[in-house]
């Protein structure tokens, strides 16, 4: 019985022992688990920051990356403006300097100035250019210039042409670095040759393309705009063009092209006619001094018949 109870106790002990180290190899595991679980929930927080400098990044070099979309926005947009407008003033001279101060507070400056006095009317041609975001209302002033009498404007969106050109700038300058590196490899004077041809051709090219870029660059930042200032006395040039169909219009049109034809005619018989004088008249002369003397001569008599021998 003794042994028994020392078996049972031992037994209980060892049972004891088992389920104590259950337990302990329990909480460990659950605090591994936990402290797993735990891992990926700060993981992500980790990993969104490295997305966020990496989308930042992706950004910062998207901007010079042609691959990227290009900005389309109507005010991000590539556009010519240009336009024309016809004012009649009372002091041409006067008009043309408050025109050239309009311009120069704007930004712009005078690209051509043509007048015309001293014959009765006083007119004056300007060509003005001026920033693209001060188009509209510096065409508002000068038409405040007086009594605005015709007045033309136009748009060009070269967008895709600029976008096109930037594509076609990055690919030439990757080409032209290759070029080069290619020429400082060169080992044999042929090849060294041939490859400086190749990265001259190369550089003009590109050079070419980037003079389209800045003739398009200036053209959108400047637009261009005609002023036209006449005085009271003076009478706008018409465009023929401009004249309405009609029977009155098709006769003007017949007249001209006769008087045309009429012109080109003359113009030709001008030409031929001192050859007709200095052949003509010599060739004339001499046919006729040879038909006087055919006819001066006498017909010729027929032979007399001879009688017959049989006869």
């Amino acid at each position: 019985m003794h042994v028994r109870g020392t078996t049972k106790v031992i037994a209980a002990v060892l049972l004891t022992g088992v389920l104590l180290a259950g337990c302990g190899s329990g909480s460990e595991d659950s605090g591994g688990g936990s402290t797993q679980a735990g891992a990926p929930a700060a993981e992500p927080a980790v990993g969104e920051g490295a997305r966020d400098q990496a989308a930042e990044g992706n950004t910062s070099e998207g901007k010079n990356t042609p691959a990227q979309a290009p900005d389309l926005r109507v005010d991000q947009r590539s556009i010519i403006y240009t336009g024309s407008i016809t004012v009649r003033v009372k002091d041409v001279t006067a008009a043309a300097a408050q025109a050239t101060g309009i311009a120069s507070a704007a930004g712009g400056f005078v690209g051509g100035d043509e007048r015309h006095s001293g014959t009765g009317s006083d007119t004056a041609n300007l060509t003005l250019r001026v920033p693209a975001a001060k188009f509209s209302s510096v065409v508002d002033q000068l038409a405040k210039l007086g009594t605005e009498e015709v007045r033309g404007i136009n748009t060009q969106d070269v967008t895709e042409e600029v976008v096109d050109l930037d594509a076609r700038i990055s690919v030439q300058k990757a080409r032209v670095d290759s070029a080069k590196k290619l020429l400082s490899q060169a080992k044999s004077l042929d090849d060294l040759v041939m490859l400086e041809r190749e990265v001259a051709t190369r550089e003009s090219d590109l050079a070419s393309l980037e003079a389209k870029k800045r003739r398009l660059a200036d053209l959108t930042a400047l637009s261009t705009i005609t002023v036209v200032l006449l005085d009271p006395d003076a009478t706008q040039a018409t465009d023929p063009d401009d004249e309405p169909p009609g029977f009155l219009a098709g006769l003007s049109g017949g007249w001209d092209a006769l008087k045309a034809s009429m012109a080109v005619l003359l113009t030709v018989l001008g030409a031929v006619l001192p050859w007709i004088l200095a052949i003509g008249v010599p060739a004339w002369a001499i046919f006729y001094t040879i038909r006087r003397l055919r006819r001066r001569q006498p017909p010729a008599q027929p032979a007399p018949a001879t009688p017959d021998a049989t006869s």
